[in-house]
């Protein structure tokens, strides 16, 4: 009569399940890390399992349905959630861009006004066009 090996095959069965689902979870971490958009798809392909099975476990069902809504692709890539820039660093880099835009604005009424003295100081040691040699006009024919 043959061994009854059954024991053995629930064991396995149980720690191939185990370790599909760590792979799951951890390809659905990766995604959600890096910012990349969460599909059931995604998941199935960075963790090499099927799209069906997914489905069949509730709490990663929900896990990436409640996560799909937060990563849904756009035109521009997405930014991954620790990278992402929070309110007073924006307001922080707000009032350093008016800041430098006030600077500049300076500057710029600064070397008007220099170039504007400039041209007057150059057009009042100009010679009047009578005294000037030769004319840049020919006369009558």
């Amino acid at each position: 009569m043959p061994a009854d090996n059954s024991a053995h095959l629930v064991t396995a069965a149980r720690r191939r399940h185990e370790l599909t689902r760590s792979k799951a979870i951890q390809a659905l971490r990766e995604l959600e890390r890096t910012g990349a958009a969460i599909t059931f798809e995604a998941v199935a392909r960075a963790a090499a399992v099927s799209r069906s099975w997914l489905y069949t476990q509730a709490d990663l069902r929900s896990e990436i349905q409640r996560l799909r809504p937060e990563t849904r692709p756009t035109s521009r890539p997405t930014v991954p959630a620790g990278e992402r820039a929070t309110d007073a660093s924006l307001r922080q880099r707000l009032e350093e861009a008016n800041a430098r835009i006030r600077q500049l604005t300076e500057d710029n009424q600064r070397l008007r006004r220099q170039l504007a003295h400039a041209l007057g100081d150059q057009r009042a040691h100009r010679q009047p066009a009578a005294e000037r040699r030769g004319s840049a006009t020919m006369g009558p024919c």
